[in-house]
């Protein structure tokens, strides 16, 4: 594989917390090393992976396939912590982990062989319709308050990935999203899993969203 193909980046392992292409993932950080990993990006090109962790050793093995993101915002409070938002770049693969000084992890990332760069096709109709029609089915069953109206608004990019953000999914079944070749894959699973966790309720893991 050419050096050139790769990126060192920090990265961030988070269960469930999952960034797509050009989708936003606002994070809550306080432990000391990700809050040196925030300052680091900031002083330099604002880039942080996120990435699953596997298991719970410490540290934990990851998976392969993370996404890429810059930091749009950030907010530093007064006791060190920081609000920050992820925008999405494009997912990439972990070449080898760097043997680093900092706090936290660094890669070596591929981000060849995927293409989120293009605009993605379209959902056929009824592919649409299903999945707003499982969303409510879904939402009603875990008791959410949705403004259906705004969602029908939403494209199809931009519904997909962001019920694959919020649904309280299990981490396997979150990386299977994000490993998802396009919109329309990612659509048909994030069906099946809606399905499937509304007849065992309670038997997908919640997401976290705070580190």
């Amino acid at each position: 594989m050419p050096e050139t193909a790769l990126l060192r980046v920090p990265v961030f392992p988070l269960a469930g917390a999952l960034l797509f292409p050009g989708a936003q993932l606002p994070l809550h950080i306080f432990e000391s090393r990700y809050r040196a990993m925030v300052r680091d990006a900031l002083g330099s090109d604002r880039l942080i992976g996120m990435i699953q962790p596997r298991d719970h050793a410490d540290p934990p093995s990851l998976f392969e396939i993370g996404c890429l993101g810059r930091i749009a915002a950030a907010e530093e409070l007064d006791d060190g912590r920081f609000n920050i938002v992820l925008e999405g770049l494009g997912r990439f693969r972990i070449a080898r982990e760097a043997e680093v000084a900092t706090p936290y992890r660094q890669v070596d990332a591929d981000r060849s062989g995927f293409d989120d760069a293009d605009e993605p096709d379209p959902l056929g109709l009824a592919q649409r319709a299903e999945l707003e029609r499982e969303a409510r089915r879904y939402a009603d069953a875990l008791g959410y308050s949705v403004d259906w109206e705004a969602v029908s608004r939403l494209d199809d990019e931009m519904l997909v990935n962001g019920i694959a953000q919020i649904a309280p999914l299990d981490v396997g079944s979150k990386q299977a999203l994000l490993e998802a070749a396009d919109i329309a894959e990612r659509c048909d699973l994030l069906v099946q899993f809606m399905q499937f966790q509304r007849m065992v309720p309670g038997g997908a893991d919640g997401p976290e969203t705070l580190q």
